[in-house]
This record gives C-alpha cells, structure tokens and sequence, in this order.
C-alpha cells in the first residue's frame, strides 16, 4: 500500500510541476492590458479561473492528501516497532564494593621484589650542554 501511495505522490508532483510550468503569469499581458479590456489587467480583476489553474488546484489537493497518508502510514510503522512485545528486565543495582582492608591484600616480602639497578645514561645530570 505504500509503494501505491508513493508512486502516486510522485506522479501528482510531477505533474503539478508540469501545470505550473504551463501557465502564464499574471504579468504576461501587461503590454495589451493597457488598451484591452479589464478582464486581464495588471492590477484588475483576474476573471474566472481557467481550466489549467483548477486542475492544479486538485492536484495540489492530492499532493496534500497522499502526504497526509505517507505520513499516517510512517507513524503506523514505527509504532508497530515500538509495539513488540520483548520484555525489559529492570536495571539491578549492584552492590557497593567494600574497601579492601590489610586481610585482603596479598602480602608480599622484601626479599621476592628485585631492587632495579639505574642504568648509565637513564638519570638526568646537572651538566647543561655547550652550544
């Protein structure tokens, strides 16, 4: 139904271009508006309606119709979404972690760590370059 709806839509803009594209505007007969009579002055009255302004006066109505319905059916389709039924476990708090006390920590002797020796080089001196 929707493929249906889009299509048509596209038609209807298509062809609403096309009637504007056809018609003239209201100044194209300003130059014999001057000496005509006033049924298409500049200024005046415009008379009736032609047949081109009303045809796109309904495909206009379509337009708004078939973009009303695309809207309706997107809202339709995300709410179907939304819609499924898959339950959300509630967030479980965790508890708060205890500060580790002396019992807990690994005990560790002086002599399992080897003292690392600086190697040459690896320590800043005090003496600044000479340029």
């Amino acid at each position: 139904m929707e493929q249906i709806v889009l299509i048509v839509h596209l038609l209807l803009a298509l062809a609403i271009i096309g009637l504007i594209m056809l018609q003239q505007g209201k100044g194209a007969d300003m130059g014999a508006s001057f000496g005509a009579g006033a049924s298409q002055t500049l200024l005046g009255s415009t008379g009736s309606a032609n047949v081109l302004t009303r045809a796109t006066a309904w495909l206009v109505a379509a337009f708004f119709a078939t973009s009303f319905g695309l809207a309706i059916i997107a809202t339709e389709k995300t709410r179907s979404v939304d819609d499924v039924d898959i339950a959300v476990p509630a967030m479980q708090q965790q508890p708060a972690a205890e500060e580790a006390s002396a019992d807990d920590l690994p005990a560790v002797e002086a002599g399992d760590v080897p003292a690392a020796a600086p190697v040459e080089g690896d320590l800043p001196t005090g003496d600044v370059p000479e340029a």
